[in-house]
């Protein structure tokens, strides 16, 4: 598995564990839902502004995000 999979599964993980949705975690990051399903899919290559929008969306350090991967 690539990094960006290894990247968007953990994403999906954790934004399931939090119970929210794709559309609810794009609004909180201020990125699109689409957006969103292409990085849980490994198909986006992320930047590390969206990736750490995403941390704080989810309420989780970068650090923790990378945690396992």
């Amino acid at each position: 598995m690539d990094v960006k999979s290894k990247i968007g599964l953990r994403i999906k993980e954790e934004r399931e564990r939090k119970g929210k949705s794709q559309k609810d975690l794009a609004y909180a990051a201020d990125l699109d839902r689409s957006y969103i399903a292409s990085v849980e899919s490994g198909k986006r290559n992320i930047s590390v502004v969206n990736l750490e929008k995403i941390a704080k969306a989810l309420s989780i350090s970068l650090s923790e995000l990378f945690n396992g991967i």
